[in-house]
């Protein structure tokens, strides 16, 4: 049976990602891209589906581990009656390869070690030819090859033994001694690149995270280290060749044990994206505006009919769900996902969230050039043709479409953007126009989003139910957050979505989302609650939900996208994008409102 979800830690390379369990346990990768299959698949099933597990012999579990700091570079230390060893997980970056690397070093007496391979191809479909190759092997060791259809590994190490469908070796570390494990992907069509100079590659790697890492300025308080290390995530979600920023580096974690609420969030998502992106800007992070726009308008390239709620790393557009029948689900939930469907709804909202990170890009120094500012108005034309067309809101419903409050909301967004673009850039572009839709846009909004006798927003024109989404109505200037409609709707929010302190999306009981089941608080929802508090006046209840929400990470600083609040039990996908950008946000909240006391 797989971890509990918060037992793992994240190793990445920036172009896929690995979860490393606190048993040593690779449990979770798929190479060479986050999108690819998996290869090692037992966070979806069992140890069968694949996995990868280096530690003591008889040992249980990790007496501690820590990420180097600024790193994606782990150390695990074991502590035995023998003596203690240290294991060093990381994937090397800049190399152009996808390796895995696992070090062990001899801290004091001798430990004898033990390392277990399964290699299971393509969400455990495809079990490999294995073979010996030692024509590949360093001189420290021997070289295991592994190959089936397109995919190809080799691992170089102490030598391997199989043993059911399975490949073993033991071995005695003592200190001061290091043994380097190193496994590399490859097509399988081509020879096993050469090994690595595993010393020198953990010291550019750590470089290269030192130096991305110390843009970052603290501010001083106490949530400068749940800052940092959020940052670096949503950095080793991004792919470096495309600028493609992942949801997360999993699928089909689940919302609630044994339900059907599990998804496969290892795409890009327009509003995902922008959110990060703007996080990074924020915070000094210029270049990866630069790379993300690319992105962008390499992605939603042509018709702009044709744009998508997300896409693929390199902008793919098919992401056709299905269920590969060899995964299980964690823990027996069912079913998995590969793809995701909602990549053909029509989602309103995101219209506003594209432009206004292009005018955050825009606002900190990211030239326009025709291009860029040529699909920006296209954009718009498109949302004046989609503007009365109901949509699945920013949940991704798979019930009925709506006219969801906050889709309408995203949407007078966006024409402010264009609207703010002419004036205060000189950009060129139908103003007039553009203002006519916004202001028609927040009339409508006003009579039918709003419900005066409850005092509060609501969740969809004609209802009376209240959504977190409605916390994001500040955020992108609709209105101020001291506005007494905004303070109602926070009131309504308080006293219908709160569960044990924290915010639910909506209530899934009320049958909106044509799914079954129920789901967890929504960790980005509660952090939105904090900027709410902090930005109207309720400082000290920000601090209060914002020290309980951080103290939800795990041991390395990792949040997946809901919480257990009775167990902490992280639940569905990790680590979540729109957990730590959202962390980010209320940080950069608490930190402003205490500035201006």
């Amino acid at each position: 049976m797989p971890h509990p979800i918060q037992d793992y830690a994240l190793i990445g390379d920036c172009h896929t990602g690995a979860l490393v369990s606190l048993t040593g346990s690779i449990d979770w990768l798929c190479l060479p891209r986050f999108d690819s299959g998996s290869t090692f698949g037992a966070l979806l099933g069992t140890e069968d589906h694949g996995q990868w597990r280096v530690a003591p012999v008889g040992a249980t579990r990790a007496t501690s581990r820590r990420y180097r700091e600024g790193t994606f570079i782990l150390e695990t230390m074991w502590e035995t009656e023998s003596g203690v060893v240290e294991v060093v997980d990381l994937m090397p970056h800049g190399d152009r390869r996808a390796d895995v690397v696992r070090r062990i070093r001899g801290i004091r007496g001798s430990v004898r070690m033990e390392q277990t391979l399964r290699i299971r191809f393509d969400y455990a479909s495809a079990l490999p030819w294995v073979r010996q190759a030692p024509e590949f092997a360093d001189d420290a060791g021997a070289a295991l090859l592994a190959v089936a259809g397109p995919d190809a590994i080799i691992v170089r190490g102490p030598r391997l033994q199989a043993r059911d469908h399975a490949h073993r070796s033991e071995f005695t570390v003592s200190a001061g001694e290091t043994v380097d494990i190193v496994l590399t992907w490859h097509p399988a069509h081509r020879e096993p690149p050469p090994a690595v100079d595993v010393s020198g590659q953990i010291e550019r790697t750590e470089a290269w995270w030192r130096e991305w890492a110390d843009h970052f300025e603290p501010v001083g308080d106490e949530y400068d280290d749940a800052v940092a290390r959020s940052l670096l995530i949503l950095r080793a979600l991004t792919h470096e060749d495309t600028g493609g920023i992942v949801a997360a580096a999993t699928t089909s974690l689940p919302e609630e044990i044994g339900g059907v609420r599990n998804w496969d969030y290892r795409f890009v998502w327009l509003r995902d994206a922008a959110f990060t992106l703007e996080s990074l800007m924020l915070h000094g992070y210029e270049s990866e505006a630069h790379e993300w726009r690319n992105w962008l308008l390499r992605a939603i390239a042509g018709d702009p009919a044709d744009m998508q709620v997300m896409y693929g790393l390199a902008g793919e557009r098919r992401l056709e769900e299905w269920s590969p029948p060899t995964l299980p689900g964690y823990r027996r939930s069912a079913p998995v996902r590969v793809g995701n469907a909602a990549y053909t709804q029509f989602q309103g909202d995101v219209y506003g969230e594209v432009m206004r990170a292009l005018a955050h890009a825009r606002d900190t120094g990211v030239t326009e050039d025709d291009f860029s500012w040529a699909l920006q108005q296209a954009l718009l034309e498109r949302l004046i043709e989609t503007v009365d067309v109901e949509d699945h809101g920013i949940w991704e419903i798979r019930g009925p479409v709506r006219r969801f409050t906050h889709s309408r909301v995203l949407m007078w967004a966006a024409f402010d953007c264009g609207v703010r673009a002419v004036e205060d850039y000189d950009l060129p572009g139908p103003v007039d126009l553009w203002r006519h839709h916004r202001d028609r846009l927040r009339a409508e909004i006003d009579e039918f989003g709003y419900n005066d006798e409850l005092g509060t927003f609501v969740q969809y024109y004609g209802g009376t139910a209240v959504d977190a989404s409605l916390l994001q109505l500040p955020q992108v200037e609709f209105l101020a957050p001291d506005d007494p409609r905004m303070l109602g709707t926070v009131s309504a929010i308080e006293g219908k979505l709160l569960r044990d302190g924290l915010v639910l999306r909506y209530l899934t009981d009320s049958g909106v989302d044509g799914l079954v089941g129920d789901e967890h608080p929504f960790l980005a929802c509660s952090f939105w609650l904090v900027e709410q508090y902090a930005r109207s006046g309720r400082l000290d209840d920000a601090k209060v939900l914002m020290d309980r929400l951080v103290g939800f990470s795990n041991d390395v600083g990792m949040l997946s996208e809901e919480i257990d609040p009775n167990t902490g039990d992280h639940m569905g996908n990790t680590p979540q994008a729109f957990s730590h950008l959202a962390l980010v946000r209320a940080a950069d909240a608490i930190a402003e409102a205490r500035a201006r006391v």
